[in-house]
């Protein structure tokens, strides 16, 4: 098994049969700001457009999000049954249980707010990743 593949990869890969059922994950309870890249690039157009020079903006959700909660999302989505182990020596010394962006100023300023959820995001990434397995194949 890979060391530290993108999830959604191996899942497909393991849908694929390359790789046996299982994946190993780090902490699972940590929670993240996370938002679709196509969501980011919109914002950062937005910025090269409209925002004053030397302006700071936060580019996030604003909610964070448990990973434990995204990988059962990606394993709901999962055509095969994939077992999950936790590999200690993948959690992070001086890891925050925490990360989360107020995305208010971009919001008021530019008007600019995510619109891609996050399901949207693993279902188009799983699709993706099952497509280069497949012509990997």
């Amino acid at each position: 098994m890979p060391s530290r593949e993108a999830v959604e990869a191996l899942a497909a890969d393991i849908e694929a049969g390359r790789w046996g059922p299982e994946i190993m994950v780090g902490n699972l309870d940590a929670r993240r700001d996370l938002t679709d890249v196509r969501d980011v690039v919109r914002a950062y157009r937005a910025m090269a457009e409209r925002a004053a020079p030397g302006t700071v903006y936060n580019v996030c959700s604003g909610r964070a999000v448990a990973i434990g909660d995204l990988l059962d999302l990606l394993l709901s989505r999962s055509k095969v049954a994939i077992r999950v182990s936790v590999d200690h020596t993948r959690y992070r010394p001086n890891d925050q249980a925490t990360v989360v962006g107020s995305a208010e100023r971009i919001k008021n300023d530019l008007g600019w707010t995510p619109t891609i959820p996050i399901e949207q995001t693993l279902d188009d990434l799983l699709e993706y990743w099952r497509g280069s397995s497949q012509r990997a194949s």
